[in-house]
């Protein structure tokens, strides 16, 4: 009976060694596991931000035709597809005339100076913005209406052409 106490032993001990390895091989199969769900989802969220945005030059092209001309039914009922089904995998046009002014997602073409403005507003929208939830495909291209920009001072118009031609040296400015 001796004999079988410490076999006894030893083999509980093995069976915990083969219970503590097996349960940390598991876990890191799960953790594998995890990481290649989260390894395609990310591929496939790029490839669709690369689809997308190689079509949003035909969304552009869509919206210029509206803006020249009433669009035939044919071609109206074709954009109005492609828009629907190019939400319907995320894809959210942005920029809106009024809305503040937000460097991250628009890109400023033009800055009208409006002294008595609080803060810079889009007033035109040349161009839509894109985003696929919060990733940005294509900032708005926007004139701005604002305050003048920090640090800028007024020239005079009449000093302005005598300046410039002091600084090329022609003597007439004298």
């Amino acid at each position: 009976m001796d004999r079988s106490r410490p076999q006894s032993t030893e083999l509980r001990r093995l069976l915990d060694e083969r219970t503590t390895d097996l349960q940390r091989v598991k876990a890191e199969y799960d953790n594998y596991r995890k990481q290649v769900r989260r390894d395609r989802m990310a591929v496939r969220e790029i490839a669709v931000e690369n689809v997308l945005r190689s079509l949003l030059p035909v969304l552009d092209a869509v919206e210029a035709a509206r803006r020249q001309e009433a669009m035939t039914p044919g071609v109206k009922a074709v954009a109005e597809v492609l828009e629907t089904q190019l939400g319907s995998v995320g894809l959210q046009a942005f920029g809106e005339e009024g809305e503040p002014f937000d460097p991250e997602w628009h890109e400023a073409v033009t800055h009208v100076v409006a002294p008595d403005a609080d803060g810079l507003t889009c007033t035109e929208i040349l161009t839509p913005g894109y985003r696929v939830g919060d990733r940005l495909l294509r900032p708005a291209r926007v004139t701005v209406t604002g305050p003048p920009p920090s640090g800028a001072t007024r020239v005079d118009e009449g000093n302005a052409g005598e300046r410039a031609a002091a600084e090329r040296g022609d003597p007439a400015a004298g």
